[in-house]
């Protein structure tokens, strides 16, 4: 059996001196004697996947509730594929796989039910109360609201798991990290990773699935960049464009995107060596992140975004399932807040230390589409058993 001290071991020999090694962690904000055979990275990963806010996410909506389809896909899927789109490029760049990986799998924790129609629900309807943001959500709840160990709140992760949630940083995820997480610097370059990763996961995914659904279509994508390149290297020439070759090109276009991201980050590790840094302390006190595109391919990411506002998060149908999920949302807060005894006994238990309406916005947010709507039927509609 290998012990932990030789995975450790094990680690600092085949990394690159930048990245985050797990015998060189920070530590956990409780003192906890440290697993046998596994990394301190491994363990906190492992902690992710056994939460209840994980397992929630297989009924939480990526861009489809799920009551469109079961083959669309779910924050679950999303978060997968951002994991395995992160160990890709970690492993390119001899960063630490483990650390990256549970980044990612945790990063969306956080999300309400109904996806980025239900988190600005839930933002407006807090707004007096500190409104409600997805990625600090998903801070609470690997710090505070998940209860598995007697000793202490949350999951007890490493210090550099915890900083890569709170800079966790997209277009779509803005970073405020609390005082004690140095908001100043960068996180590590494992944290940029699993930001990149899931950037680059949502837009290709997000127009796989349309393209599925019959929301896109060929003929309008034809004008967007991406899809142009990915077509060519897919050599897909007279073919009927049907599931196959949609994979095949999605697949490339996820493959051109992850190389120029590779060759422009080592571009700028380089320069930072050259400029004497090489650590894990150079990384954070760069002053650019480290992972990035090119300049090109920075201008053909914005103009696949730009396509997918326009032509699905905007598309009717999908208007019609988010104006559904506002209102149900809504129901189910003014409903719990004028009546909290509706509110489960662990959520009441919760009032002794929050507010009313935290409280609420907490219960509603661990929801899955599913739920939300059949509890809506229950509190509204008549006919249904309570």
């Amino acid at each position: 059996m290998r012990t932990r001290e030789q995975l450790e071991q094990a680690e600092l020999s085949v990394l690159a001196p930048y990245a985050m090694a797990s015998a060189r962690s920070q530590g956990r904000e409780y003192p906890e004697a440290e697993a046998p055979y596994r990394t301190a990275f491994q363990r906190d990963r492992e902690r992710v996947l056994h939460t209840t806010a994980f397992r929630r996410l297989q009924g939480k909506t990526q861009v489809f509730v799920v009551t469109e389809g079961d083959y669309y896909r779910t924050r679950i899927t999303h978060t997968l594929e951002v994991a395995q789109i992160g160990r890709t490029i970690a492993r390119a760049l001899g960063a630490n796989e483990d650390l990256v990986e549970g980044i990612c799998l945790a990063h969306d924790l956080g999300h309400p039910p109904f996806g980025h129609a239900g988190e600005r629900t839930l933002n407006a309807l807090m707004a007096a109360y500190g409104g409600f943001d997805h990625n600090r959500q998903s801070f609470r709840i690997i710090t505070e609201l998940e209860h598995r160990y007697p000793d202490f709140p949350g999951l007890n992760l490493s210090y550099e798991f915890r900083e890569g949630i709170v800079k966790h940083e997209t277009e779509y995820d803005v970073a405020a990290a609390p005082a004690q997480y140095a908001p100043a610097l960068r996180g590590t370059l494992e944290a940029q990773i699993a930001s990149f990763a899931d950037e680059l996961a949502y837009n290709a995914h997000d127009l796989d699935d349309g393209l599925r659904a019959g929301l896109l279509h060929i003929s309008d994508a034809d004008n967007v960049g991406w899809w142009q390149r990915a077509c060519e290297a897919a050599d897909i020439g007279d073919h009927v464009f049907g599931n196959i070759t949609r994979h095949r090109v999605v697949r490339k276009l996820i493959g051109q995107v992850v190389t120029d991201l590779l060759q422009e980050t080592t571009r700028h590790i380089e320069a930072m060596q050259r400029a004497g840094g090489g650590s894990v302390d150079a990384v954070r006190r760069w002053p650019h992140s480290l992972v990035g595109y090119s300049d090109g391919v920075q201008v053909l990411n914005g103009e696949l975004k730009g396509f997918l506002y326009e032509h699905l998060y905007f598309h009717p149908r999908v208007v019609r399932m988010t104006s559904k999920a506002e209102r149900v949302l809504t129901d189910l807060f003014n409903a719990y807040v004028s009546e909290p005894r509706m509110l489960g006994a662990t959520a009441r238990k919760r009032l002794e230390s929050l507010s009313l309406q935290r409280v609420v916005c907490d219960y509603i947010a661990g929801m899955t589409d599913r739920f939300a709507l059949d509890e809506h039927a229950r509190l509204f509609d008549p006919r249904e058993r309570v």
